[in-house]
């Protein structure tokens, strides 16, 4: 038998991430390490920290304390005692663990923040946190805590105890261990992976919490799975323009040249890709007394093309921000033209990723919101031009068909329009008053998250509906497009003969849009 081969290794040079890169880690068994350059990077900047130390020299959060008790200065031994102090009274997170897949992202963002060299922590101390992904440990991190400000302090905290031998981690064992995770003790996990705690130096407990790299994670994983998600929601609509018997005018590229905005126009000529060969919209050329369909066919390009802009301006300030470093204070090689080489300023601020995160789940809330329209128009059959049973019920009366469906989807969109409401636009100070404008960038970030699963949600819903009202319209075939659609939808849900849970069927079409089976 061959060996398996062995997981690609991603090398952090200090170079941007892209989304790929997190998903690959985050989600798989990718392995990370750090370039040679990037090792002496990091020992050069430490070296510029212990002569600053050595020197006298006050530095915020390295001998003296944080937030609103930055004027109290530490010396001496106590510089390690205030940073393991640190980790510890700063792991005050509440809810429901993070998801394993989100916190190995988080690792990673703050790994690769490190291995920039601007934060002042030893080799040691950025390798210990590949350690961690490398071995299967992942940190046991509450959902909850982060204001998004001076970085994700508590869910940082939290994935750093493990690191010193405090807290609990999830250690992954191979499958013939017979248990494929177990919770244990931070200190039991680094030895069930042949590793020691830590003892932290001068700046470095401050480093492993000062940063924006849950926000981060989150948002990059979330757009991932957009982007799968969009190429669904459009091969949905344009099941959908054919199951209804709609015109594809609206899809002239003329029409959205006249508007001039790239999201929707992008969006036309999918749809149109994805109809392009259909027997179905020139049978009702003719005869058709339908002037008009409604807006949720109509303007499915432009909506749709709408969320497209949104999604791209929030993935473009994602980007940025894996290339980033959310330290504070900086730590800069000695240079004749700058008189600073520590600079304390406000790289933690999670306001730009907070902005994104927010658009973005109202972005997912149009995508939904037309999808669910869509689907009420199939299932109301109120179109005497297309022959669908009210609810595509096999028997109408014995049957209730895909009633019920819709009540899903409308109830995901209620849920939605409560994720829509921005984290980044109300303010509540901390820190007695030091940190008095924070952005809530992580709670922006979680609402994505929970707004992505609903959209898709919705999404698997237009698309079960879509695909069932399309068998009313044979033999006559859809696009290309379509049909390989209709035969992805058709390989977890049989067509309807009589009554079965629909739910069953909604979870299966969930699984192929994120595993991004649909494309358009």
């Amino acid at each position: 038998m061959r060996a398996a081969p062995e997981p690609e290794t991603l090398v952090l040079d200090g170079g941007v991430l892209a989304v790929a890169d997190v998903e690959r880690v985050a989600r798989g068994q990718a392995k990370v390490a750090f370039s040679d350059t990037t090792r002496a990077r990091l020992q050069e900047s430490r070296v510029v920290l212990e002569q600053a130390i050595a020197a006298g020299e006050v530095i915020y959060g390295v001998n003296t304390g944080f937030g609103s008790l930055a004027r109290q200065r530490v010396q001496g031994e106590r510089l390690r005692e205030i940073q393991r102090n640190l980790i510890l009274s700063h792991a005050a997170g509440v809810g429901e663990p993070l998801p394993e897949p989100v916190v190995r992202g988080m690792l990673l963002l703050l790994a690769a923040s490190l291995a920039r060299g601007l934060s002042g922590v030893r080799p040691l101390v950025a390798q210990r946190v590949l350690d961690l992904l490398n071995s299967g440990i992942t940190p046991v991190v509450p959902s909850v805590g982060s204001v998004g400000a001076s970085g994700d302090l508590a869910p940082l905290a939290h994935a750093a105890l493990v690191l010193i031998g405090e807290g609990e981690a999830m250690v992954r064992e191979p499958p013939s261990a017979g248990q494929v995770n177990r919770r244990l003790a931070g200190k039991a996990a680094l030895r069930a992976a042949g590793l020691e705690p830590i003892e932290l130096e001068a700046k470095e407990g401050l480093a492993l919490i000062n940063g924006t790299h849950l926000m981060a994670a989150i948002g990059a994983l979330v757009l991932a799975d957009v982007e799968r998600l969009f190429a669904a929601a459009l091969c949905a609509a344009a099941m959908s323009i054919d199951a209804c018997r709609g015109t594809d005018a609206f899809l002239d590229a003329r029409v959205h040249d006249a508007r001039g905005q790239a999201g929707p126009s992008e969006a036309a000529a999918r749809l149109a890709a994805l109809i392009h060969g259909s027997q179905i919209v020139p049978c009702h050329l003719h005869n058709d007394p339908r002037v008009q369909d409604p807006y949720s066919l109509r303007c499915a390009p432009v909506v749709l093309g709408a969320a497209l802009d949104g999604i791209r301006f929030a993935r473009g300030l994602v980007e940025r921000e894996l290339g980033a470093v959310t330290d504070n204070p900086l730590i800069f090689a000695p240079d004749p033209a700058h008189a600073r080489q520590f600079v304390s300023a406000s790289n933690f601020h999670g306001m730009p990723l907070a902005l994104a995160l927010d658009t973005l789940a109202i972005a997912l809330n149009y995508i939904a919101g037309i999808s669910e329209r869509r689907v009420y128009y199939i299932l109301a059959a109120s179109d005497a031009e297309n022959p669908l049973n009210p609810h595509l019920s096999p028997v109408p009366g014995l049957h209730s068909g895909l009633m019920i469906a819709q009540y899903t989807a409308a109830a995901c969109c209620n849920e939605l329009i409560s994720l829509a409401m921005p984290a980044s636009v109300a303010n509540l100070p901390t820190s007695a008053g030091m940190e008095d404008y924070n952005s809530f960038g992580a709670h922006s970030a979680l609402k994505a998250r929970r707004a992505l699963e609903r959209t898709t949600q919705v999404v698997a819903i237009e698309l079960l509906c879509a695909a069932e009202a399309l068998e009313y319209q044979r033999p006559m075939r859809s696009g290309n497009g379509v049909e390989a659609a209709h035969a992805t939808v058709r390989e977890v849900v049989a067509k309807r003969t009589a009554d079965r849970p629909p739910s069953e069927d909604i979870a299966a079409l969930e699984g192929l849009i994120l595993s991004g089976r649909f494309s358009a």
